[in-house]
């Protein structure tokens, strides 16, 4: 394995840890005023060629409806377009399902680089119209929340549902690029010092699956070596082992079949000569 990344299957197993421990999250620290989260949903959608890029994050809320969810440093209208794409083809995908009456929410969230002023939430185009449910990071206090973060961890502290959401969304909120990935970094940095795993387990994953636009190769090998001290490690093992397993035992089965179908064939020959050998003689 590469240690310069973090491989596919790593970065599947992290989802999944934040997938588990997202459920029933609220993003109204953001400023959305939006149902809670009821489940994390799959972002690999039908028709996207390999130069496309694909949506954030897609969520189901309470509600039933999903949230279609991406992050912009910068304001343009020329977005609508891909938000529209976005929506096209998760409809696609929940027809293919025989779902039609799939209701739908386009959340952008503005990092510390765009303010409110900026940014216009409707359009409307006649057959089609797009509303967009925006939040702006600009809004929040980064030092303000980073401090009190900080504080609470040093001291052992737990962190509540809600300070746990501005953890996670915290590197966005600065502005700059090269500033968010070093309160990126610090965010990982900042994981190890809690004592409860659990815990830490959730906002190193919802840091990856957040920021994910943002984190250099440093800070996820930073975070890659730390994983591999928990529990979250020995799962990211267990799953390469039940992997290798899995694909021994399919060509061990696919190699049965062969021979099994190659046995059936011999026998079919023996069973044909047998009978041309009691045939009469013409």
């Amino acid at each position: 394995m590469n240690e310069s990344e973090i491989s596919y299957q790593n970065k599947d197993i992290v989802s999944k840890v934040f997938a588990d421990r997202f459920k029933g999250k609220s993003l109204s620290v953001y400023g959305l005023n939006v149902p809670r989260v009821a489940d994390v949903l799959p972002t690999n959608l039908p028709d996207f060629s390999a130069n496309e890029l694909k949506i954030d994050n897609l969520f189901l809320l309470e509600d039933g409806s999903i949230a279609l969810i991406d992050y912009e440093s910068k304001y343009s209208r020329k977005n609508r377009n891909k938000y529209i794409n976005y929506i096209s083809r998760v409809l696609k995908r929940y027809e293919n399902e025989g779902l039609y009456d799939v209701k739908f929410r386009m959340i952008v969230i503005y990092t510390g680089d765009v303010t409110r002023e900026q940014v216009s939430d409707f359009y409307d185009g006649g057959a089609l119209s797009l509303r967009i449910d925006s939040a702006f990071l600009s809004e929040i206090d980064s030092r303000e929340v980073r401090l009190r973060l900080e504080d609470k961890i040093k001291k052992g502290l737990p962190l509540s549902d809600e300070e746990m959401m501005e953890f996670i969304i915290l590197p966005l909120t600065y502005k700059g690029e090269e500033s968010q990935k070093k309160a990126a970094e610090e965010a990982v940095e900042l994981v190890k010092q809690i004592q409860d795993e659990e815990e830490a387990l959730f906002l190193l994953s919802g840091v990856i699956v957040f920021n994910k636009k943002k984190l250099n190769k440093n800070v996820l090998n930073n975070a890659r070596r730390w994983l591999r001290m928990t529990d979250l490690g020995q799962l990211i093992e267990d799953e390469k082992q039940e992997a290798i397993k899995e694909a021994v035992n399919k060509v061990t089965k696919e190699k049965d079949a062969q021979l099994a179908q190659k046995d059936a064939e011999i026998m079919d020959l023996k069973a044909q000569l047998e009978a041309l050998k009691k045939a009469p003689k013409a």
